[in-house]
């Protein structure tokens, strides 16, 4: 099985740049996108042979998340329960007959910190959500996480102390997820690579390759040994974010 995640930082923006025919060249069995800033009315694109599952924010333009899956759910959850986050669209979970795929566009803390406490807060209610769900089946929790959990996860780790996404705040909390029964695939595989997924537009920090790692596949330590590739598609343009993919072996 293979999985596709992909902050696409808007439907209609990525559409434009060979969208399209990325999906029909990958041919994953599921995708997984945050950031579609559109309204299902406005998400013109369907694939055969896919099932298409989405969650808007209220707020016209602004965050929400989407799934196309090949494989038919057993049940679809929108959201985890907290109108604070779901009215931003922020979770879709698919549950199949064995794992749950849960599919997150974390909170971003801003650039002054002004939402930090905020975001610790999803931060506990989706670790919190997750183990729930593991009590049940395996997990797989993708998506854009808005945090750079190590040092070597970004560029200038010095420079970007108390920045959003690399507070001690933030990190820890990634931590504490990971503590309480869950691994980090890219990482646990690559544990030296100095690899990003998301780059400013500004400055040609993606060419200097000036970014840092803020999307994640992560499943609970029991289906790690299913694992069989982690990896950043950090040669595919259309975003501010890159793809990322997990292959494992895994009967639905």
């Amino acid at each position: 099985m293979r999985i596709i995640s992909w902050n696409i930082s808007g439907f209609r923006s990525v559409l434009k740049h060979g969208f399209e025919d990325f999906l029909k060249n990958q041919d994953a069995d599921i995708y997984c996108f945050q950031e579609i800033k559109a309204k299902e009315s406005q998400i013109t694109l369907n694939l055969d042979g896919y099932e298409r599952y989405i969650f808007s924010a209220k707020r016209p333009g602004y965050s929400g998340t989407m799934i196309y899956s090949k494989l038919k759910p057993l049940n679809v959850i929108y959201g985890i329960g907290d109108a604070n986050y779901d009215d931003d669209g922020r979770n879709i979970t698919l549950e199949f007959e064995t794992f749950y795929l849960v599919n997150c566009y974390a909170p971003n803390s801003k650039q002054k910190l002004e939402r930090l406490e905020d975001r610790l807060k999803f931060e506990d209610l989706i670790k919190t959500y997750l183990n729930k769900l593991l009590e049940k089946k395996n997990v797989i929790y993708c998506g854009d996480l808005n945090v750079s959990h190590q040092e070597i996860d970004l560029r200038y780790p010095k420079l970007k102390h108390r920045k959003p996404g690399f507070t001690d705040e933030e990190r820890n909390k990634f931590t504490e997820l990971l503590n309480s029964g869950f691994i980090d695939t890219f990482r646990k595989l690559h544990a030296d690579t100095v690899q990003y997924s998301c780059w400013s537009y500004l400055g040609n920090a993606r060419k200097n390759n000036s970014g840092y790692r803020a999307d994640y596949f992560v499943v609970n330590t029991g289906l790690f040994d299913k694992v069989q590739k982690s990896e950043i598609l950090s040669d595919i343009m259309g975003s501010d974010h890159c793809p990322i993919e997990l292959e494992l072996s895994l009967d639905d």
